[in-house]
Parts: structure tokens; C-alpha cells; sequence
């Protein structure tokens, strides 16, 4: 049995397809469909079931799957713990946020950080999906709540401020229910968000021109005049071409949470960005991250 087959039975486990699996560690279909069948020659059974939604484990897929997971749970375990007795300031570093807070909170202080330590290479993921710590998908992730998982090394890094912007010279509706206001606004898929639940709240009538899972999308569509759209205030105050919207009652703003493995605890070049990312968000206001 080879262990590279039972990462790829894993990927084809929790994807539930050949290709979705195929794409998620960055191999051929074929290849998948190969070392899967590989696999299931060494153990002498089948593995998945093939449905017209997928493949579906079966019964002796399902006890495979605990064993390969305790078995990655322990190669992951063994990485993190030899990552972290690394003392050298080079190597690499992935960092995972969301797209806005990526572009223009957390920029400046790789920039700093890249030219205090020029050994280092940083990678920055952004995306709407939740990174992995522990599967090592991510060395160091920010998000707007805290982490669950009790091996994880967290702490709230800063809270932002959102607003209601339009733009300038824009009037709001002689309504105060929203009837004849256009909104700019998140897509279904973040319609939990607390800033859509205040927008249809404080403007129910109001017409939705215009969705995207993009701040900065929603920002230049909103400086287009498309409508008013709530935007994190180091987004929004940034641009001439929109005004804050005063509705009476502030927006719910979001706390950023940092967090990494605790086997990385002692892995220098993580040390040293953590401690320059907090020591930058800590400024006092009049000298803000740029």
C-alpha cells in the first residue's frame, strides 16, 4: 500500500469526485482514477461506490478512511513539529485572508516584512474557504471570528469599522424605508452577513442593484453610483468619490482573529510576522496602517 494513494483517496473522500479531488492537490483526472484503482488492487476491495452524484464510500472505504485519516493526522503532526524547529528566517510562509483585508490591511506590513527578511517568501491565499492549520493548507490565517480548534494559537488582532457610503453629491430616498434607494450588497451565498441583515433592516424597500463577494467590487460599483453599498471604512474612506450615509444608527463592525498550529510556535520567520502584523495593527489611530 502506498501512502501517496491513500492521500488521494482521501482527496477523493471529502471532494466526492474524481476531478473535484483532482483539483484540490493539483493532479490529472486519469491519474487520480489510476492510483485509485491501485489502491483498491493492494486491499483486494472496493473503495467507492459509483453513483450518478459522485462516489460514495463503502463499507470497507469507510474503515479505510479512519485508518488514512489517523495515518495524515500523524505524517501533518510530524511536518508541523519539524517546520517549527526551524530558526533560520528563510523558507516559506502561507498566509490566508479574505480578499479585501488581504489587498489592503495586510499588503503593507508583507512589504515590511518581506524587506526586513528577504530569506522569506510569503504566500497569500485569498479566499471565501476556511484553510486547514492543521493539515497545513495555511501557516497563519486571519478571520472575522474566533477559532474553534483547541490545538490553534489565537488572539483578536483589531476590529474594523464599516459604513454606508454613496456617492458624492448623492441624495438619499425622501423615504426613510429605502423606496427609490439602490444597494450595492454582498451575494446570497454571504446573505447572513451582519451587514445585509442592518441593510434590509434599515432600508427594506430599497431595490438590490447589484451583488458581488468582492468589498472592492462592491466599492468601485458603488463610486460608479450604482448605489449605496456598506464597505469596511479603510475601504470606503479611502475613495474621494464616496461619502459615509448617515442612517442614525452605525453599523455592526467585525473583529479579525489571527491564528496558527501550536507545533509552529517556535518557527522564527512565523514569530517574527506575527509579532511585526500586531505590533503594525496596534498603532494608535493617528498613525494608521497606510
Amino acid at each position: 500500500m502506498d501512502w501517496s494513494d491513500l492521500r488521494i483517496f482521501l482527496a477523493i473522500a471529502r471532494e466526492g469526485t474524481l476531478g473535484a479531488a483532482a483539483r484540490r492537490i493539483g493532479q490529472s483526472q486519469p491519474t487520480m482514477g489510476r492510483r485509485l484503482r491501485a489502491l483498491e488492487e493492494a486491499v483486494g476491495h472496493t473503495l467507492f461506490q459509483r453513483t450518478g452524484d459522485g462516489l460514495v464510500l463503502t463499507d470497507e472505504g469507510a474503515a479505510v478512511l479512519r485508518h488514512a485519516e489517523r495515518m495524515e493526522e500523524e505524517s501533518l503532526a510530524l511536518e508541523r513539529e519539524l517546520a517549527g524547529q526551524g530558526g533560520r528566517l528563510e523558507g516559506s510562509l502561507r498566509l490566508s485572508s479574505s480578499d479585501w483585508f488581504g489587498l489592503h490591511m495586510l499588503t503593507p506590513v508583507i512589504h515590511e516584512f518581506t524587506a526586513r527578511h528577504p530569506g522569506v517568501t510569503v504566500e497569500l491565499l485569498t479566499e471565501s474557504r476556511l484553510l486547514s492549520l492543521s493539515r497545513r493548507e495555511a501557516d497563519l490565517v486571519f478571520r472575522i471570528r474566533p477559532f474553534d480548534e483547541p490545538e490553534v494559537v489565537q488572539r483578536k488582532l483589531t476590529r474594523i469599522d464599516y459604513a454606508l457610503y454613496g456617492i458624492v453629491g448623492s441624495r438619499m430616498p425622501t423615504v426613510g424605508d429605502g423606496t427609490g434607494c439602490a444597494l450595492v450588497t454582498m451575494d446570497a451565498a454571504f446573505g447572513g452577513m451582519p451587514d445585509v441583515a442592518w441593510l434590509q433592516r434599515m432600508l427594506p424597500n430599497a431595490r438590490i442593484a447589484f451583488r458581488s463577494n468582492n468589498r472592492d467590487v462592491q466599492a468601485a460599483m458603488a463610486a460608479f453610483g450604482v448605489g449605496l453599498a456598506v464597505l469596511p471604512r479603510p475601504i470606503g474612506d479611502a475613495l474621494d468619490r464616496l461619502r459615509i450615509i448617515d442612517l442614525g444608527e452605525p453599523l455592526p463592525g467585525r473583529d479579525v482573529w489571527i491564528g496558527y498550529h501550536q507545533d509552529l510556535r517556535r518557527l522564527a520567520r512565523l514569530r517574527a510576522l506575527v509579532d511585526l502584523t500586531v505590533e503594525r495593527f496596534s498603532r494608535p489611530p493617528s498613525c494608521p496602517v497606510p
